[in-house]
C-alpha cells in the first residue's frame, strides 16, 4: 500500500454512557505512512474513541469505515484480525511467560506434529526485535525487562500480527528520555513501511516531534484537524481548553530563603554520597534518565526507603527519618511518583482523600467532626478547582488530573515546609499541568522548599531555580536553569559529558 492512502475512518461516531455523552459526532482518520496525534484534556474523549477503533468499545451512532468498507468491529481479536492493533498504556502483556511467548500470543508457529517450535519461534522474535534495534534474549522472561523495552515488545507483537494500523494510547508515559529516543525511531521506522499510527498524549513537546497531523476533542466533540507544521503548540493548546495560557510556566522571583535540609554524604539503595543544601522559597529541579537514583533519593529522605550511611540534616538539626510518618512530624511532604499505588485511596472519597494526612485538624479529641472535614474538602476544592460532582465522590471516577489535585490537597491542608513532588504532571492533561505548575511556585513563594522530580526537560528547565542531575546513583551535576540549555542537561544525565571531572559554570563549586 502506498503512503498517503486512506485506511480507516470514522464518521459521526457518538457514544452515551449514562448521564454523560462521552463522544458527539465525532471525525477521525487514519492515513497509510503517518503519525495522527490525538490530543485533548482529560474527559475530552480520546481513550473512549480509541476503545471503539480497538474493538473494546461499540458506538451508539455513526460509521467506521476500513479501506473504504463500512465494518463493525465486534471485539479486539477481530480488530487485530482486520490489521487495528491497540498498545494500551497499561501493557497487556504476561510476565511470566518469554518474550517470545508474548510476541506470538495466540499465534505460535508450531511443527508438524502441531508442537510448537521454540525453535523457530525465538529465531523469527529476534529478527523482529532486531528490526527495532533490540537485541536481547527471545527466551528469557518478560518480567526481567524494563518497562520501555516491553513496550517494544508489544508493538513487536503487533506488527507480527501484520498490525496495518497501530493505536499507542500514551505510549511514553512511564519512561525515560532515553528510551523515548528508542520508541520514536521504533515509531518512524513503522511509518516509512506504511502503517498508520493514532498516538495519543498530553505532551504536546512529542507531539510536534513526532506526529504529521493532530486531531483535537474537547469535551467529547471533534475541534480541528491540523497539520502539525502549519500549528503551534500555543494554537492546539488554545484548541484544547478553549482558553489561552499567557505562560505554561508561571514566573517568580527567584528568593533563596535558609537552609531547610543538608544532605551529607548520603547513600541508599540506589544512590550514593549524594550531598545537597535545599533552601526554603526555591524550587529544586532534579533530572535523571532510567536508574539514575532520583526517586531512590526522594523516598529514602521522606523515610520510604532505608539509608546506609550520611545524615540529613533538618533545619541545623542532625535527624533520622526512619519513617514517612517521621517525615510528616518534621514538615515534609511527599508526591509519589504512581498516585494511584503510594498517594491515594481510590477506593475512597475524595473528602477521605484530601484530610487522611490532616485528622488533626478536623479532630476534637479523638473524634472526627465531619463538619470540619466538609469545610476542609470545599476549601481545597475551591482552591485548587478540583473537578467532581461532590466530595463524596469516590477518588477513581476522577481523571488523572484531579487525582493529582487531590494529592496536592491533602498535603496543602498540612503547610509542610518540604514539598517533594515525584513526576507531578505525569498523565494529565496540559490545563491540569498548568494549575499543577503554579501550584508547585505558590508552595514556594510561601516559603516552603519544593524538589521536582521530572522526566519532561521542558518542565525542569521552566520551573527550577536550581537544577542537579543525577547517574547510576550519583549527583554529576548542577545548573543555574537561566545559563544551562537541555543538551547540556542530556550530555551530563546520559554521560556523554564528563561530568564527575568537569564543572559547568553553573555547577556548585
Amino acid at each position: 500500500m502506498k503512503n498517503n492512502e486512506l485506511l480507516f475512518q470514522a464518521k459521526d461516531i457518538t457514544k452515551q454512557y449514562p448521564g454523560t455523552l462521552a463522544l458527539d459526532r465525532v471525525n477521525f482518520d487514519v492515513k497509510s505512512g503517518e503519525v495522527h496525534a490525538l490530543v485533548g484534556e482529560n474527559g475530552a474523549g480520546k481513550s473512549t474513541l480509541m476503545l471503539i477503533m480497538g474493538g473494546v468499545l461499540q458506538p451508539d451512532g455513526g460509521e467506521l469505515n476500513l479501506y473504504g468498507n463500512r465494518i463493525n468491529i465486534r471485539n479486539p481479536a477481530h480488530a487485530q484480525q482486520l490489521g487495528i492493533s491497540l498498545v494500551f498504556q497499561e501493557l497487556a502483556l504476561f510476565q511470566n511467560m518469554s518474550v517470545a511467548e508474548n510476541v506470538f500470543t495466540n499465534k505460535q508457529i508450531s511443527s508438524g506434529l502441531n508442537l510448537i517450535d521454540f525453535s523457530e519461534m525465538y529465531s523469527k522474535t529476534q529478527e523482529s526485535l532486531q528490526m527495532f534495534g533490540l537485541n536481547i534474549d527471545p527466551s528469557s522472561m518478560l518480567r526481567e525487562h524494563n518497562l520501555a523495552t516491553q513496550q517494544i515488545i508489544e508493538i513487536a507483537r503487533a506488527v507480527q500480527r501484520d498490525a496495518r494500523i497501530l493505536l499507542l494510547d500514551e505510549p511514553t508515559s512511564a519512561i525515560g528520555s532515553r528510551e523515548i529516543d528508542r520508541l520514536f525511531r521504533v515509531i518512524r521506522s513503522l511509518r516509512e513501511r506504511g502503517v498508520g499510527i493514532v498516538y495519543v498524549s498530553h505532551k504536546l513537546d512529542e507531539v510536534f516531534s513526532i506526529a504529521d497531523r493532530i486531531t483535537i476533542l474537547k469535551d467529547g466533540k471533534y475541534v480541528n484537524t491540523v497539520n502539525t507544521k502549519e500549528t503551534t503548540p500555543d494554537e492546539v493548546v488554545h484548541m484544547m481548553v478553549g482558553r489561552e495560557f499567557d505562560k505554561l510556566f508561571p514566573e517568580r522571583d527567584n528568593v533563596k530563603g535558609k537552609p531547610i535540609i543538608e544532605i551529607r554524604g548520603l547513600s541508599g539503595d540506589g544512590f550514593s554520597d549524594i550531598n545537597l543544601t535545599i533552601y526554603s522559597g526555591q524550587v529544586l529541579g532534579i533530572f535523571g534518565l532510567t536508574g539514575s537514583g532520583r526517586t531512590e533519593l526522594a523516598r529514602a529522605i521522606f523515610g520510604m526507603e532505608p539509608i546506609y550511611s550520611g545524615e540529613i540534616i533538618i533545619e541545623g538539626k542532625p535527624t533520622q527519618i526512619a519513617s514517612p510518618m517521621k517525615a510528616m512530624r518534621l514538615g515534609l511532604a511527599y508526591i509519589p511518583e504512581d498516585r494511584k499505588i503510594d498517594g491515594l485511596f481510590l477506593e475512597m472519597s475524595l473528602k477521605e482523600n484530601i484530610v487522611v494526612a490532616s485528622l488533626k485538624n478536623v479532630s476534637n479529641w479523638e473524634f472526627v467532626v465531619p463538619k470540619r472535614m466538609k469545610e476542609l474538602a470545599f476549601n481545597a476544592i475551591d482552591k485548587l478547582q478540583i473537578k467532581t460532582p461532590s466530595i463524596e465522590q469516590r477518588l477513581n471516577y476522577l481523571s488523572g488530573g484531579n487525582q493529582q489535585k487531590v494529592l496536592f490537597a491533602k498535603w496543602l491542608a498540612r503547610n509542610p515546609k518540604v514539598l517533594i513532588a515525584d513526576e507531578p504532571t505525569r498523565g494529565i492533561d496540559v490545563g491540569a499541568k498548568a494549575d499543577i505548575h503554579i501550584l508547585l511556585h505558590e508552595f514556594a513563594n510561601k516559603g516552603a522548599a519544593v524538589v521536582m522530580i521530572s522526566s519532561e526537560l521542558p518542565e525542569i528547565m521552566g520551573l527550577s531555580d536550581r537544577i542537579i542531575v543525577m547517574r547510576s546513583g550519583r549527583l554529576v551535576g548542577e545548573f543555574d536553569p537561566s545559563e544551562a540549555t537541555e543538551e547540556q542537561i542530556v550530555s551530563y544525565a546520559a554521560g556523554a559529558s564528563n561530568s564527575l571531572n568537569h564543572k559547568h559554570k553553573g555547577d556548585k563549586q
